[in-house]
């Protein structure tokens, strides 16, 4: 069974449209429904239901997708590992939240990258619960997170730590800032418990939010106050938009990268490994990139 069925069959699960998963692909609507009938064909099953503008996995379906998540991954590493071999360029994938390209990535990625010759990276988005199962599945070499992950299959290691902040856009006690309009940012279960801790008794928020850019944005726009990183805030501290409050109110989270132990680009994560803790996660928002937000 050629591998590009199975790529065919994953696109068409993620777009959950025909006309979609072609053009993405490249290759006509007609090639798209000769490769799904030929998987179904092979299997002697349905993989989609099909109605109207509603196409969508049938049982058979989504216990296929693993397993073509798992084909195609396993190709695309051994292409890696036979270009690395041959001294050719070679490809290394990596996600992290959204909160951890806020605040970190998006400073070091770029020096990473420039640094590392004979790699090319691909980079996404993805929850803590996606970067774990793309991790065990072998569709991403690299996850940065701030809650470690345990699993005898992976490696997980402390590369940074991120310094946080209560900031608020007028000056006032830690106490009545929280009791205001206060924006709660998810910065994992660890900082929730410090949070709690340190904050015994307060109010509810009145907001959550799990995006830091979002947050700040917020309080640029309306005022209020929210725990943001040191290194994104420090512009708008110096011009005085935003004020630190409480010195008792640093928290610091630990910043994670994880991958797999037998992992065929083990040397090129070890490299990243290398830089990654040797980045400060410091410039990494602009009062340019804030002005072009607002």
């Amino acid at each position: 069974m050629d591998v590009k069925v199975f790529r065919t069959f994953l696109e068409v699960a993620k777009e959950r449209h025909f006309g979609r998963a072609a053009d993405s692909l490249n290759i006509t609507q007609a090639a798209v429904s000769a490769r799904i009938k030929q998987l179904e064909e092979f299997f002697d099953a349905s993989l989609f239901v099909r109605q109207r503008n509603n196409i969508h996995l049938t049982s058979t379906g989504e216990r296929l997708v693993r397993y073509a998540e798992v084909m195609v991954s396993t190709l695309q590493q051994a292409k890696d590992d036979l270009k690395l071999a041959k001294g050719e360029q070679a490809q290394l994938t990596l996600a992290g939240s959204p909160n951890i390209w806020d605040a970190y990535l998006q400073h070091c990625l770029g020096l990473i990258t420039e640094s590392m010759s004979g790699y090319a990276f691909s980079a996404d988005t993805l929850s803590q619960e996606q970067v774990n199962r793309a991790l065990l599945q072998r569709t991403l070499d690299m996850g940065i997170l701030f809650e470690p992950i345990k699993s005898e299959l992976l490696e997980c290691c402390e590369v940074a730590r991120l310094e946080l902040v209560l900031v608020s856009t007028c000056q006032e006690s830690a106490d009545q800032a929280l009791s205001g309009e206060y924006i709660f940012v998810d910065w994992g279960v660890q900082f929730a418990q410090a949070h709690a801790e340190l904050h015994l008794g307060s109010v509810p928020p009145a907001m959550r939010t799990s995006s830091a850019r979002i947050a700040l944005d917020i309080l640029l726009k309306r005022g209020g106050a929210a725990y943001l990183p040191l290194s994104m805030v420090e512009p708008f501290l110096e011009n005085g938009q935003l004020f630190r409050l409480s010195k008792g109110s640093l928290m610091e989270r630990e910043i994670y990268l994880a991958y797999r132990r037998d992992s065929p680009l083990l040397d090129g994560i070890l490299r990243v490994q290398t830089r990654l803790s040797a980045t400060s996660p410091t410039g990494g928002y602009t009062l340019q990139a804030a002005a072009d937000n607002l």
